[in-house]
């Protein structure tokens, strides 16, 4: 980047500020109103749908939504459970943005699937923690690793409890780094019956968004850390103004993500001020910090303490890679990934899917950028289509066995 500096100021004002304005934010999320996900976003569409919440082994309260087809007669026929997992700065709404006949949420549900929407810790659709505030600096203290190992385990574990089936995965961007780490651990990946990823990461170090790699550059994400800033909040007074200014037209909001993303062929602009409404969601900067250290080091691994902090939490120097090698063969993939994508790159999902001992379904979009798989208005026949029929080849073989 040319301005490396006034882009990292810049983005400090964003994630942080907490100045006051007297101007009412026209994006600010709709965490003012009362209610969960359902309430917000799916009962109103027609879809029956229930709020629920477990509790991590780490003591945090994850709200998980359960969404059934708006037929009566489907809903009397329900599938196997699937459980959708949400990208960074993302939550569990992410998978209801557009129509129903656009958002994968909604149609997993009307094809007959028992819908489970996951939200991570920290995300407005979970509920906290039983003892610490959110204005605690232990409440932030942790990254996509406690995402794997605490939140996705826990809420696989809760689905398959209820419904007491093995479950399908779907994630998205983080979702699926989450994904990746979780199932080299036998003990979650054995209530999983097949996943799909959409725009799969467990390598970074090929990204190709310049706006990414001049943050990690001038290393911002060290930059907070020593500022003892622990949550990144894009949800301030100050940061919802400044969002309202980046994106005064759809043109300029539209500039930003792709340059975040890539280009998108497929996003719908005209609905951004209503994703605004929702998105972005708070995430952690440790978070960040291990995000960033994976594209600086290449190498899908735990949080890189430093040597003598790791020795003491490890018992190495170095931090335990995820060994994508251990992901059973037993366990069905199916990837979908794009070519304007600059966060999941072509090369860095060619270096996962070598490190695999089994061979996903792969779908390959050349036009498809990062968020296109979630919100382009062609997502259910370019993308959608052909996860279902994955899963629904899935539960056909295993129901011969």
């Amino acid at each position: 980047m040319d301005h490396p500096r006034a882009l990292a100021a810049l983005i400090m004002f964003l994630l942080f500020s907490v100045g006051d304005f007297t101007a009412v934010p026209q994006l600010r999320r709709k965490s003012q109103v009362t209610g969960g996900l359902c309430a917000h976003l799916i009962q109103s569409a027609g879809f029956p749908c229930t709020e629920h919440q477990t509790k991590t082994k780490d003591g945090f309260l994850l709200g998980l939504q359960r969404v059934s087809s708006r037929s009566t007669i489907v809903r009397g026929e329900m599938g196997l459970p699937v459980l959708l997992i949400h990208g960074l700065f993302m939550a569990g709404d992410a998978w209801f943005m557009n129509s129903a006949s656009q958002s994968l949420g909604f149609i997993l549900a009307d094809q007959g699937f028992d819908v489970w929407v996951g939200n991570v810790r920290g995300t407005h659709w979970s509920h906290g923690h039983v003892s610490l505030s959110v204005k605690n600096k232990e409440f932030w203290d942790w990254s996509w690793q406690e995402l794997a190992l605490y939140d996705l385990a826990e809420m696989i574990r809760y689905v398959n409890k209820i419904t007491k089936a093995k479950i399908f995965v779907v994630g998205h961007s983080q979702g699926t780094i989450m994904s990746l780490a979780a199932f080299t651990k036998p003990d979650i990946v054995d209530m999983v019956k097949a996943a799909a990823l959409l725009c799969p990461i467990s390598y970074l170090d090929h990204i190709t968004s310049d706006f990414v790699l001049g943050l990690v550059k001038i290393r911002l994400d060290e930059v907070i850390l020593a500022l003892g800033i622990h949550q990144l909040n894009f949800k301030s007074n100050m940061g919802t103004q400044i969002m309202d200014m980046m994106c005064d037209g759809h043109i300029h909001c539209d500039i930003w993500l792709s340059a975040i993303t890539g280009k998108n062929c497929c996003f719908n602009d005209s609905r951004i001020d209503f994703y605004l409404e929702y998105e972005p969601h708070p995430s952690s900067s440790k978070n960040l910090h291990h995000l960033f250290q994976m594209i600086r080091k290449g190498s899908f691994a735990m949080y890189d303490y430093g040597m003598w902090k790791n020795l003491m939490r490890y018992n190495r120097p170095k931090p335990p890679v995820f060994d994508i090698s251990q992901i059973p063969t037993s366990l069905p993939l199916w990837m979908g990934y794009g070519g304007n994508d600059a966060l999941a790159d072509a090369i860095d999902v060619q270096h996962t899917l070598k490190g695999l001992k089994s061979k996903p379904d792969l779908l390959y979009i050349e036009e498809y950028g990062h968020i296109d798989f979630l919100l382009s208005t062609r997502a259910k026949t370019d993308v959608y289509d052909d996860m279902i029929r994955f899963f629904n080849s899935v539960q056909k073989v295993s129901s011969f066995k």
